[in-house]
């Protein structure tokens, strides 16, 4: 029985007449409520974050969430993965309950877990754990714009059926 998915609304930009540092701060703060000052659990193991390197006294964590770019020194600020920083706490609490479609990966010689919600109204988006021995760690969160995004990710998700089942 799948339950009803409940989403925090998406904090825009428009919503601080267009003061980026104002809103910034705001979604900084949604992060600190639901990452620094709590923690989540997930399969049983408490989640952390990266801390350093801290930027502008920020965790970096909260940057991998928040910006994107391929390389880590040129990262920019992401309005798609701001607005929606209130929904990665309920998608790694909920996944069972909302029957999102979850698969380990590897990268970059590190065990991850994606986390992917289809949402048939809205971009897709997906959560990105680092899988530790005693803890996890969340590592990124982003939407899916492009078609050929979800085919990757449906690819990846398909491929670890299909080896669980072999």
């Amino acid at each position: 029985m799948q339950y009803e998915l409940i989403l925090p609304p998406k904090i825009l930009l428009k919503d601080f007449s267009g003061n980026f540092q104002r809103y910034f701060e705001k979604v900084y703060a949604v992060f600190k409520k639901d990452f620094v000052d709590s923690s989540p659990i997930y399969m049983g193991k408490r989640l952390r974050l990266k801390k350093h390197p801290l930027i502008d006294g920020k965790e970096y964590t909260f940057y991998h969430l928040t910006h994107s770019g391929k390389l880590e020194s040129d990262r920019k600020p992401d309005l798609r993965r701001m607005e929606r920083i209130s929904w990665p706490r309920p998608v790694i609490e909920n996944y069972k309950k909302w029957e999102l479609k979850i698969w380990p990966q590897k990268r970059n010689g590190k065990n991850r877990m994606c986390i992917w919600l289809q949402l048939e109204d809205e971009m897709d988006y997906i959560v990105i754990l680092d899988i530790r021995e005693n803890y996890n760690l969340i590592w990124t969160s982003f939407v899916l714009e492009y078609s050929h995004e979800k085919r990757k990710k449906q690819k990846e998700y398909e491929a670890y059926l299909k080896a669980r089942t072999a």
